[in-house]
């Protein structure tokens, strides 16, 4: 039984609790940080202890493991006091504000021997599991045409700056980055992006982004937070055909000429449960860590390259 320290729990931090607590039985939830006093509530309904500091809970004893879903202006901090009490530690996206930032946090638990996990959960979608399945039908790849689409945010801390670090691009964008490198093992190269502010006063809520990989296959990746309907559309154009799933709606095809061959894929279910289950595998040993430190910091340093490139106009390399 591992004992789960949850810091953060708000809308999404109270869907791993929920998780931990009802479908983990191999995990126990022993404590949560949170500092509205809705977390007293919360500890009773879930049976933990609550830290209004998150700092403490780290400390507790009786904690095994960390999930952390703060801001990520506080990741750095709370990955070092990880690193001070000898904490694995599961982060949600993104990693960090800035790539140096996010470099930093994964050297400082590598150097510490630390295991740090990114929850970039959008891997686990059965639409992305079977993107990436059956990449290989399309030969060659040509091109990919990217996009999530969603209802605009309710959560006031996403127009503060200092605490979202960005809008779409840092919160969004960042989900597509790390499936695109998933699906396909391409590394990306450079990046031209423009954006736009439509209800978040502050920070973009939608933006559009011409892609160039390493290898020389370009695409176009587009999200935003403006519309009352969602999409979440992946294609890949390649020498065979062309692969296309919408992972909102649990759909998989293949095309060639006119036809369209409709691919087994399950419906999309709880990504949390997916991950948190491979990373109780790799903290005891039986499983390779699920999204490496490394991996949360390439995803962010595409988006710090997108937010560069809307200031300058440019491509921006990575």
């Amino acid at each position: 039984m591992l004992n789960i320290g949850i810091i953060g729990t708000g809308k999404h931090g109270s869907r791993y609790a929920n998780h931990v607590v009802n479908d983990m039985p191999s995990m126990r939830l022993s404590a949560i940080s949170r500092r509205s006093e809705e977390a007293a509530r919360q500890a009773e309904l879930w049976r933990c202890t609550w830290h209004k500091n998150w700092q403490d809970l780290v400390k507790d004893p009786d904690v095994d493991a960390i999930i952390s879903v703060l801001p990520p202006c506080y990741n750095p901090a709370v990955a070092a006091e990880c690193c001070e009490f000898k904490k694995p530690l599961l982060m949600e996206k993104p990693l960090a504000i800035t790539y140096a930032d996010a470099k930093q946090i994964t050297q400082r638990c590598d150097a510490k021997g630390i295991p740090l996990t990114v929850a970039q959960t959008l891997r686990y979608n059965s639409v992305i599991q079977g993107l990436k399945h059956n990449f290989n039908m399309l030969g060659k790849c040509f091109s990919f045409s990217l996009n999530q689409r969603l209802e605009p945010s309710t959560l006031s801390w996403l127009e503060d700056p200092e605490l979202a670090g960005a809008g779409v691009i840092l919160h969004t964008a960042v989900h597509l980055f790390d499936a695109l490198r998933f699906i396909t093992g391409y590394e990306i190269r450079r990046v031209r992006a423009l954006s736009r502010k439509i209800y978040n006063p502050t920070l973009e809520d939608i933006v559009l982004i011409q892609v160039e990989c390493s290898n020389g296959v370009c695409g176009q990746l587009d999200t935003s937070k403006i519309t009352p309907a969602r999409t979440g559309r992946f294609e890949f154009v390649g020498e065979h055909g062309i692969l296309w799933g919408d992972q909102i709606y649990g759909k998989l095809s293949w095309l060639a000429g006119t036809r369209e061959t409709k691919l087994t894929c399950s419906p999309p279910g709880p990504t949390i449960v997916t991950l948190l289950d491979e990373w109780y595998n790799f903290l005891t040993g039986n499983h390779s860590n699920p999204v490496s430190g490394k991996e949360g910091a390439a995803a962010v340093q595409a988006c710090e390259a997108c937010l560069r490139s809307v200031q300058s106009g440019n491509w921006e390399e990575l």
